[in-house]
């Protein structure tokens, strides 16, 4: 079984998103202890946390809660296509995601907890998300999250070229922010970040300035605009610190966009007369890019059933692999002992040694290339029977 267990901005708000991807990690733990796990994967992203699983049972009925959509087999696979296609996204075409994907999938390898089920199921992904762009429009001039979170800034200040705007953050999100700022040919950009070395080679791309995290409450005092995108676990911002910190006069002119899941940034701040703009204000942005690529959406739909179709047959396929590798170690150890008979009654052959080799590879090959077939074909229409007898006939016998 295939399990995908998720919350999403589909169906969660940034305060629910925070509290259910915490409880997504307990239940993982729950699943764990009751199940055994063969696999698993998880993706989290700023408007997003997900858990795959290959189990080989699980009571989906004792899972179900409030706070996470759970799919299984054809469904779980057909949400993470089009997840990596773009068309999952808050901002359909976007491509961070594609990228966050691939990344997953070799977290999981490197760390040992993905096997042949997922590794088959996240390269299709990729392939996936890769066709869908290459055939499709969905990501031309698309928006990003940065690019909606400055987008946000200019609906309250307009032209942002006059103002000074503070980045804080310079990982993947804190990127996407500079790359739209780029765009803008603002001048007066500061970028905060822990790790001052980060923060340097942004601010350098954006030809702004970088500043050391505890300068922040300086860069804060004159700032227009705050675009934030930590990786940090609680609010880095808070109402307290903006009071002591920030003049009057310049506080209530202040716009904050937070695109942070946990949050930068404590709700109270916009009790001091701030702006404050979170992921969810991303909606309508997100709407309207939704609605600019209906058409490219539906040729991605398309892409994205028919490569399912070769998806399911890889899998089918993956069922008989152990009889299928069984069937060549065996005849490559008989080919090798066969061949090497040969050789000694041979005697001398003048270097003609790899013809024989290579002929003997070719009849092996042939040989067993309608059976391995058959068998895929068998695998792929379920006909258990002739499953069950090359499994008798083929595997080896302990």
């Amino acid at each position: 079984m295939i399990l995908n267990i998720r919350v999403d901005h589909k169906t969660a708000d940034i305060s629910k998103m925070e509290k259910s991807s915490q409880k997504l990690d307990v239940l993982f733990n729950t699943i764990i202890e009751r199940y055994p796990v063969n696999e698993h994967l998880n993706i989290k992203t700023c408007n997003r946390a997900e858990l795959y699983l290959v189990l080989e049972e699980c009571d989906i009925e004792n899972l179900i809660t409030n706070d996470f959509v759970i799919e299984s087999d054809d469904n779980a696979m057909t949400h993470l296509l089009r997840l990596s296609s773009g068309l999952e996204s808050m901002i359909i075409g976007e491509d961070q995601i594609f990228g966050q994907i691939k990344d997953a999938k070799k977290r999981s390898i490197k760390e040992g907890c993905s096997g042949p089920v997922l590794q088959t199921i996240f390269t299709k992904a990729v392939h996936v998300g890769q066709v869908v762009r290459k055939k499709t429009k969905i990501n031309e001039g698309s928006l990003s999250i940065g690019s909606a979170a400055v987008e946000l800034a200019e609906s309250v200040h307009g032209d942002l070229r006059c103002k000074k705007v503070l980045i804080i953050g310079a990982g993947k999100m804190g990127t996407l922010v500079a790359k739209a700022l780029v765009e803008k040919k603002l001048k007066a950009i500061v970028v905060a970040n822990r790790t001052h070395d980060k923060a340097v080679v942004l601010a350098k791309e954006l030809g702004g300035s970088a500043i050391h995290f505890d300068k922040l409450d300086e860069a804060l005092m004159d700032a227009d605009v705050v675009i934030s995108a930590t990786g940090a676990p609680h609010p880095i911002l808070t109402y307290e610190k903006l009071k002591d910190v920030v003049p009057d006069c310049n506080i209530s002119k202040m716009v904050m966009v937070d695109i942070a899941n946990p949050r930068d940034i404590e709700e109270d701040v916009s009790k001091l007369g701030v702006k404050l703009f979170n992921i969810d204000d991303l909606r309508g942005i997100a709407n309207r890019s939704r609605k600019m690529r209906e058409t490219e959406a539906c040729d991605a739909e398309k892409i994205v059933a028919d490569e399912m179709v070769l998806l399911k047959r890889s899998l089918k396929h993956l069922e008989v692999e152990p009889i299928i590798s069984d069937i060549r170690i065996t005849a490559e150890n008989i080919r090798l002992n066969e061949t090497q008979k040969a050789f000694k009654m041979l005697g001398d052959m003048n270097g003609n040694e790899k013809i024989v080799d290579d002929l003997t590879k070719v009849v092996v090959e042939r040989l067993f290339f309608n059976v391995i077939k058959n068998l895929k074909e068998a695998a792929e229409n379920d006909e258990k029977n002739i499953l069950e007898a090359a499994e008798t006939i083929f595997s080896k016998k302990s």
